[in-house]
């Protein structure tokens, strides 16, 4: 684990650092505006101006560490560990990981919702950057906090089990694998605005199957995800144009050139558009 000293200098260099290193939790001089952080960062997502969003987020961390609002520096660097995931930024992207790792120790947050998510969006970002072995601790770590703790239909369990079943098949858990993707699929379509996930759910069924050679299930999880998307009622947000933006590859992959090149032209126009 990241110790704080590892990558803050303090303030003094005769003082020893300890009151530096290890603030008061309640000492802060002031708080950040979280939730008007976290609105302003959609903002920039729903425009696909990541520049712009990791300007604004780093802005703010370093505004939480001047308050030393430490509540308020975890909810940005956990902004920011989706950020790097988009960017491709390894470097920064592990490096805010053993942040957010160690924030969530020093808050004592570890048997919460709110630290088993930072849990989940660091495995999510290690998966992302080949650390699939870091990864699996941490999303086990999540589940036993969330079956503890919320209903077993909540949303937040689909973004789970998709997610953990990724870092699954990267382990060729494959039946495991296979498991999550259908417990992500049961919750979201049930859900009104669920239809986006679902397709999700199909696309990355497709690639499990295609590992597993079972090639007659890979069409119908396709056209599935294509049908799902296809629905008028779906919100055009900046979160659809995301969905579009993941899932077309996969069509382009499987030789279906024309549905690829709607779903990026679809995404791009949401864009223009917010």
């Amino acid at each position: 684990m990241i110790d704080e000293s590892d990558y803050k200098e303090p303030s003094c260099l005769l003082c020893g650092g300890k009151d530096f290193y290890y603030p008061d939790k309640d000492g802060a001089k002031g708080r950040i505006p979280v939730k008007r952080i976290i609105e302003k960062a959609d903002e920039f997502y729903s425009k696909n101006d990541l520049i712009g969003a990791e300007r604004h987020l780093t802005y703010w961390q370093t505004e939480s560490l001047a308050l030393n609002d430490t509540n308020g520096e975890l909810s940005v660097v956990d902004e920011l560990l989706g950020l790097y995931r988009k960017t491709g930024n390894k470097e920064k992207a592990l490096s805010t990981v053993d942040k957010a790792l160690f924030l969530v120790e020093r808050l004592n947050l570890g048997e919460t919702v709110s630290g088993a998510t930072i849990f989940l969006n660091a495995a999510t970002t290690l998966k992302a950057f080949g650390e699939t072995p870091r990864a699996l601790p941490l999303y086990e770590k999540t589940l036993a906090v969330y079956s503890e703790n919320l209903d077993k239909n909540d949303e937040r369990f689909a973004g789970f089990y998709n997610n953990y079943a990724l870092a699954l098949t990267d382990a060729r858990e494959y039946e495991k694998a296979e498991n999550c993707y259908l417990k992500a699929i049961e919750i979201m379509k049930t859900k009104a605005s669920g239809k986006p996930d679902c397709a999700i759910s199909y696309v990355n069924l497709a690639t499990l199957y295609e590992r597993e050679e079972k090639t007659e299930l890979i069409t119908d999880c396709l056209f599935t995800a294509f049908n799902l998307l296809s629905d008028e009622n779906n919100e055009k947000n900046g979160y659809f144009a995301y969905v579009l933006e993941k899932c077309a590859p996969e069509f382009l992959r499987h030789g279906y050139k024309k549905i690829y090149d709607d779903m990026i032209k679809e995404s791009k126009e949401i864009y223009e558009r917010s």
